[in-house]
């Protein structure tokens, strides 16, 4: 499955349109996670579990969005777009959606 945030792929023909196809997923960040972020706020640097995080969402967003794109006939999608949102009373559950247009492409 070719996925791409252009809204066309180079050298291919798209010969069917099949839709929007979406992949969400919502992660929790853990006490641990929150506290060494906290460190690393107040010194300075990455945080290497947050980011471990917020690949992990993406990836599944993803990968969400592939299956639906799989089953609808595609071959590619499409003007992928990423959103990243957090959520719950806290802000401590982070939520990424994944959407595009799944394309047919020869």
């Amino acid at each position: 499955m070719l996925l791409t945030t252009t809204n066309n792929i180079e050298g291919k023909q798209i010969t069917q349109y099949y839709g929007i196809v979406t992949g969400e997923t919502i992660i929790g960040a853990n006490v641990f996670r929150d506290f060494m972020a906290g460190i690393r706020d107040f010194f300075g640097g990455r945080s290497g579990s947050y980011e471990k995080v917020l690949r992990e969402a993406k990836d599944t967003a993803l990968q969400e969005m592939t299956q639906e794109a799989n089953a609808r006939g595609a071959n590619a999608v499409i003007g992928i777009d990423l959103d990243y949102e957090t959520v719950g009373e806290s802000g401590s559950m982070l939520m990424v959606t994944a959407s595009g247009t799944a394309v047919r492409v020869e």
